[in-house]
């Protein structure tokens, strides 16, 4: 059944079963970034330098070859920079043939296993060519043994890939400077998760196309950080470093995965594995439990992980709770030691932070709904109860009255829902490439300046939700529109250095459906749904695919350009039901809403009103 009670804006709607959404010529497949194939072959030379001839050898595999030569004597590496057309991951493969001994060598990535204490390189990988031909590919590991010599870094993420004859000093007697390599092609190995057209399970398109394309970049850039381990799939904490998740990532770059490939299963395996090891203390690192259960209907994972969230909420956070004010503290001042708990850009940070008590609210309120799901009538009530009391701690004790923000270490961060914190956020930490997540550098240089996509998202979703859509597009285009022309381009950067591919810089996807679309889970497996489309001036509509446990549920609608008509469609799984709002506002007070030709709201009065879905 599909209950028309909310009625949010303009004048008229209609309710019905979208005809052709679904066709295979849907216009959304032209913005897919996805390569076409695990094997990806570049596509144009950028620069050379030295002694090098028939570099666009390497861009066909035409038998042809890419000649590197360098005297003994010669002080200048010939170097071929291949490009991709567009940021990809995975391993390099190199064929050669040989004259002489050299090296092959990588351009340093944006972020390496190197860098990041694995220090088994120089942050360049290096091949000693062999005197016959050979194929190179790019793993993990050294060539000689135990010695630190003639190394690799294994798994990157890049758009340009440098080769230039070379050798480090630390590699001699294995590899030499001089001679001349013949390089037969250079490929890569596309290791991620291959999201073509045919493994979209949900979609988004509307009229506005550069909105529609940072969709898309942001569903590849996720694609790009789903990977195997032991043969299962996980999300990995960058694409180029190879390693598990920042857990806290998953708030994001797992709504983005259940908004558009069935491959929740590698959410689950994260969360399974940090439940798994739950301290016994009761401490676990933050995950987002709920969403995964709201999207997935996984209620055997619930069933089984339940008691780590009885633990978590019951024991872990009463322990560094200051129960005289009723706030998290982080820091030394109570009987845990949580100084040194890092956060999404390990602040510096102590006290009673807004951020984590935030977080903590949410979390209450989650773990209420989900044991009210589970017919916990003991926790249910206590939980909330808990979350009341520390939002009331948060609006009264966290909140400059002056500044109209809400304090972290008497500084302030990006806000949540607030219209005057938005709007003191719009005056004091905007830049063309995006929002700052702090308005003051007190607590590090450059905070004042720095751009967090991840937690802008936060900021972009309040202010949808405040009603303030004009300035959620306006942060979204500076942002995301930035990223879009500044190499690498198309993927999302983590936050302007190490990560130029990261699923937690992928929320504008997230508010893209749940706000523009206005698609949102009420219910477990996306049985129960809203559909409550946010109209942004300007925008003639949108359409997209949500899936649900029980299908796809299909939205579409179209905004008259005088303001004075609004149609809403949409194509419910059999077995679902929902909200369905359309914006009303107080200028309208005497037009009509209807419902499949039958008056729903008139002259400003509205009720609900019921119709089936065969």
């Amino acid at each position: 059944m599909i209950l028309c009670n909310e009625l949010l804006g303009t004048v008229s709607a209609l309710l019905a079963f979208i005809q052709g959404v679904k066709s295979a010529n849907a216009s959304w497949k032209k913005y897919v970034r996805t390569p076409n194939s695990r094997i990806v072959l570049p596509v144009h030379i950028p620069s050379t330098a030295g002694n090098v001839s028939n570099a666009d050898a390497l861009l066909t595999p035409s038998g042809e070859y890419a000649i590197l030569s360098r005297a003994t004597n010669d002080f200048t590496a010939p170097t071929i920079v291949v490009g991709f057309s567009l940021n990809v991951v995975g391993f390099p493969w190199c064929e050669t043939g040989l004259f002489g001994t050299t090296e092959y060598l990588t351009k340093i990535s944006d972020f390496t296993r190197s860098d990041n204490g694995d220090t088994i390189t120089p942050g360049t990988d290096q091949h000693a060519v062999p005197a016959k031909p050979s194929t190179w590919i790019d793993v993990h590991g050294c060539a000689n043994g135990n010695e630190i010599q003639v190394c690799a870094d294994g798994l990157h993420d890049f758009r340009y890939l440098k080769i230039y004859l070379d050798a480090l000093d630390s590699d001699v007697p294995y590899t030499s400077s001089s001679g001349q390599v013949y390089i037969d092609s250079i490929s890569l190995n596309y290791t991620a998760f291959l999201g073509t057209l045919e493994t979209f399970t949900g979609w988004f398109e509307c009229s506005d196309a550069e909105l529609t394309q940072y969709w898309y970049d942001a569903a590849y850039t996720n694609d790009m950080n789903i990977d195997t381990f032991l043969a299962d799939y996980v999300i990995i904490d960058g694409a180029k470093r190879d390693r598990d998740p920042y857990v806290g990532d998953l708030a994001v770059s797992a709504r983005s995965l259940y908004h558009t490939h069935n491959k929740s299963i590698a959410v689950r395996n994260i969360l399974a594995d940090l439940a798994d090891h739950q301290r016994s203390d009761g401490w676990i690192p933050p995950a987002s439990i709920y969403d995964y259960f709201l999207h997935t209907g996984d209620t055997s994972y619930i069933l089984t992980h339940y008691p780590v969230l009885e633990k978590l909420l019951n024991s872990w956070y009463p322990s560094v709770t200051n129960t005289t004010i009723n706030l998290l503290l982080k820091g030394t001042s109570l009987t845990v030691d949580t100084s040194s708990y890092g956060d999404y850009a390990f602040l510096p940070r102590n006290g009673s932070i807004t951020y984590y008590n935030a977080l903590y609210t949410l979390a209450l309120r989650n773990a209420a709904a989900i044991a009210t799901y589970l017919n916990h009538t003991s926790s249910a009530p206590t939980w909330s109860t808990r979350a009341n009391s520390v939002a009331d701690a948060i609006n009264t004790q966290l909140w400059d009255l002056a500044a109209s923000a809400y304090f972290d270490l008497r500084l302030h961060s990006q806000p949540p829902e607030s219209v005057s914190g938005l709007s003191h956020w719009s005056q004091s930490a905007s830049f063309p490439y995006g929002n700052a997540f702090y308005d003051s550098d007190a607590l590090g240089a450059g905070f004042s300046s720095r751009v967090y996509a991840f937690i802008s998202y936060f900021e972009i979703s309040a202010r949808f939700a405040a009603n303030a859509s004009a300035s959620a597009v306006d942060e979204i285009k500076r942002l995301y529109g930035w990223m879009s022309v500044n190499d690498p381009g198309v993927t999302i950067m983590k936050g302007g250095f190490t990560s130029c591919a990261h699923g937690r810089s992928t929320g504008v996807l997230v508010v893209l459906t749940e706000y523009v679309l206005g698609v949102t889970a009420t219910g477990v497996g996306l049985n129960e749904w809203s559909v409550r489309p946010v109209v942004v001036a300007g925008m003639e509509g949108a359409r997209g695919l949500v899936p649900t446990l029980g299908g796809g549920l299909s939205v579409s609608w179209t905004a008259g350009r005088d303001g004075l008509e609004f149609e809403a469609m949409a194509d419910a799984p059999v077995g679902t039901q929902g909200v369905v709002g359309v914006p009303v506002g107080l200028g309208f007070l005497g037009v009509n809403v209807t419902v499949d030709g039958t008056v729903a709201w008139e002259g400003g009065k509205s009720g609900k009103h019921t119709v089936s879905v065969a």
